[in-house]
């Protein structure tokens, strides 16, 4: 289907310039799954899944329509879209119903249509933040004040830079601007609010941070947030579908957003198209640090893989190697759950799904919309809906975010080290009920088990347990068990609970236990799942139970006189 358009040369590896840092980053094109790594039966599973939540997801649909595009590496495996652009004429608050279009007016959802991205946005501004951090215009320690002195009113002075990218300035989630009729009464509302905790005490998600930030950066540069999203990232990306304030004639490609009247909404303007959802971005002439910015799956894409580069692509470099750490990086370990880069958030299961990691990257959008990037495995994920269309209050939740998360997670192969075969045990990746992978019974003479083990689980609540148990008794208890990553690249582990859970950093691990010696013991693996997301699950491959002196008594691989690993939930998988 040809390059990322708008994006450069086909993909290549990036060449390395001085002090190793890419000269050039890969680029995007269009392929398949194959070419990308991936599985397809997944990706084309993922279109499914979301072709579901067109209809009831639970009670209404979702959304009318959406785009989603996944890769890894330089190659998008999957851009397609679903379901319509714009469906509805107006929504009926007094039977709870949508007015249908006619059907010659309705618009199909196409793979470029653009959307409104919402808190999306938010990413946009943390990029040209940092971007003045590398020139040394921004610290990221230095207090607001100091760059806007306004700001610093009303219990403010203490909140820093990093406050605000964090959410840890204390301020309350969003302040009603729309209100305020003229610009500077909109801003005399946020000099004049105080923050509820003091900063750097509490995460709470705030709106009035990346506001804040807006304002900072125009004060700092002299130049208007759209000015500076196009001089600095769209246009030196060939992101040409980015913008705020899309012009007019873009509107026909634009997928519609909501009926907004009060009292759902807090303005009344009809059927939103064109125009950002978001009412404090629209008082504020549709350009926020917060939200406005429109765009397309294609152009998300070429973001998505500059940042996977480090900061470059093609021979455009808009940010350094360690400007993206620093925005990948946890600035919120004392708030266990809301980890956070420079506006990035991390490791958010409720939307990344199986995807989640340390540095598992992206953001939501109110509208709908997300990106997820994975730097562990390269890949990346975008799914933009119009999940607003034609009322806020039909969106329930974020299943189909983790839906579509899941299924790249499971299209990213999973194959055991050279050497151990060609298929592995796979618990598979949700085991509600439970799922044991059962050893035969060994005699005393048995003293060790050796393994090679991958996992990748909900922390704390989905465990993998290591049990045995021995004679008449029907009791399993844990054994404890030491993991070591097959590359050599860490430590070894020590599980003295007998268990394995949460990230394991997706790579094979050697697992050795030594066995209690008592005649008729068996072992299992047991797995079970009791969250709602879910992780990659487990793979178990190389069972071995060896004696005292190394030799090997039971091998998986070649059981004899009829002795062989019981599986109940667990099947063997290449992938």
């Amino acid at each position: 289907m040809g390059e990322a358009g708008r994006g450069g040369p086909e993909g290549r590896a990036a060449e390395r310039g001085r002090g190793g840092v890419p000269s050039r980053g890969t680029t995007l094109r269009w392929g398949t799954a194959a070419e990308a790594g991936l599985l397809g039966r997944e990706l084309e599973g993922m279109v499914e899944d979301l072709r579901g939540f067109l209809g009831p997801s639970p009670v209404r649909p979702w959304c009318a329509g959406a785009v989603l595009l996944a890769g890894r590496g330089g190659t998008v495996a999957l851009h397609r879209a679903v379901g319509w652009a714009t469906r509805w004429a107006a929504y009926d608050e007094e039977s709870d119903t949508a007015v249908e279009l006619a059907p010659e007016l309705r618009v199909p959802m196409t793979p470029d249509t653009v959307f409104d991205l919402a808190s999306l946005t938010k990413l946009f501004t943390s990029l040209l933040a940092v971007r003045q951090v590398e020139r040394g215009t921004l610290e990221l320690g230095e207090r607001v004040a100091a760059y806007l002195p306004e700001f610093g009113r009303a219990g403010k002075a203490g909140i820093t830079v990093r406050h605000l990218l964090g959410h840890t300035s204390g301020l309350r989630a969003e302040l009603p601007l729309y209100e305020a009729p003229e610009p500077e009464g909109r801003l005399r509302m946020l000099w004049e609010e105080a923050p509820l905790d003091p900063p750097g005490t509490a995460y709470r998600y705030s709106d009035l941070n990346l506001i804040a930030l807006h304002l900072l950066l125009e004060r700092i540069t002299g130049l208007p947030l759209e000015e500076l999203l196009h001089d600095e990232i769209t246009a030196p990306l060939g992101m040409h579908r980015t913008r705020f304030v899309p012009p007019l004639s873009w509107r026909p490609g634009i997928a519609a957003t909501e009926d907004a009247r009060r009292p759902w909404a807090r303005l009344d303007r009809g059927m939103v198209r064109g125009q950002v959802h978001d009412e404090n971005a629209y008082a504020m002439g549709g350009v926020a640090g917060h939200a406005g910015v429109f765009s397309d799956a294609r152009d998300l894409a070429v973001l998505a893989r500059t940042l996977l580069n480090g900061g470059v692509y093609g021979s455009v470099r808009v940010l350094s190697p360690a400007s993206v750490d620093l925005l990948l990086t946890d600035v919120n370990q004392d708030f266990p759950g809301h980890a956070h880069g420079l506006g990035f958030e991390l490791d958010q299961r409720w939307y990344m799904g199986a995807l989640s990691g340390p540095r598992t990257a992206g953001h939501t959008g109110f509208t709908g919309t997300s990106l997820v990037l994975a730097p562990d495995s390269d890949a990346f994920l975008i799914l933009l809906a119009n999940a607003v269309h034609p009322v806020r209050t039909w969106r329930a939740g974020s299943a189909p975010r983790v839906a579509a998360a899941d299924r790249l997670a499971r299209a990213l192969p999973v194959r055991p080290p050279d050497g151990s075969g060609p298929t592995a045990w796979f618990s598979g990746m949700t085991a509600p009920g439970g799922v044991t992978l059962t050893l035969p019974a060994t005699d005393p003479g048995v003293a060790r088990l050796t393994a090679l083990l991958w996992w990748d689980t909900t922390p704390d609540t989905d465990r993998l347990v290591l049990e045995t148990t021995a004679g008449a008794t029907a009791r399993w208890r844990p054994v404890p068990f030491e993991t070591s990553p097959v590359d050599g690249t860490a430590a070894p582990l020590p599980h003295p609970d007998g268990t394995a859970h949460g990230w394991s950093g997706r790579r094979w691990h050697r697992l050795t236990a030594t066995l209690p010696a008592a005649p008729g013991t068996r072992l299992r693996f047991r797995y079970a799942t009791s969250s709602a997301a879910v992780g990659r699950g487990v793979y178990v491959t190389g069972l071995r139970l060896l004696d005292r002196s190394g030799r090997t008594l039971f091998d998986e691989a070649r059981p004899t006189d009829g002795t062989r690993v019981e599986a109940a939930g667990w099947h063997r998988s290449a992938d």
